[in-house]
């Protein structure tokens, strides 16, 4: 009985743990934005201490969910400081149990990858790059979305217009 009970809190801590947050490069960056595939990728850039980036978390988690099954990649790319990936950052989705790939931009300059983004960008956040490569279609927002605005957009770029 000792052993079994041993084996289930072992067994719920590995179910437990934060999903694993990869440190990324422009050159990681540069791939989804030339990734020649049907793939709609949502690109989100915010940090933990940035209010309007939180709030509009959820609306990106609902199209993860509900667009799993489609063409679609949600990749939630945190800009917090490196220093605070494993006391702010780690805890921070675990808490919120994001769903979304969650990643690190690990580029020390944003000058080197901000432009690559959008030349339209001021470096603010919350900032999203919705990316249809084989439609050439590449749409940047430098503010808080909502998920029916989300929703609007993947609906228009997705192949067969639904969910």
């Amino acid at each position: 009985m000792k052993k079994l009970l041993i084996l289930l809190l072992v067994s719920a801590s590995l179910n437990a743990r934060a999903q694993d947050i990869p440190f990324i490069r422009k050159e990681t960056l540069q791939q989804w934005l030339n990734a020649d595939t049907d793939t709609v990728y949502v690109l989100n850039f915010w940090a933990t201490w940035c209010a309007p980036c939180v709030e509009e978390l959820p609306a990106f988690e609902k199209i993860h969910k509900e667009y799993a099954s489609k063409k679609v990649k949600v990749v939630l790319i945190s800009t917090d400081f490196k220093r605070n990936v494993e006391s702010k950052l780690k805890p921070f989705v675990k808490r919120k149990n994001l769903q979304s790939q969650v990643v690190f931009m690990d580029e020390p300059n944003p000058n080197n990858w901000v432009n690559m983004v959008s030349p339209d960008w001021s470096g603010a956040l919350p900032a999203t790059l919705i990316v249809h490569k084989r439609k050439d279609i590449a749409l940047f927002f430098e503010k808080q979305l909502n998920y029916e605005t989300l929703e609007e957009i993947i609906q228009r770029l997705t192949v067969d217009g639904g969910r």
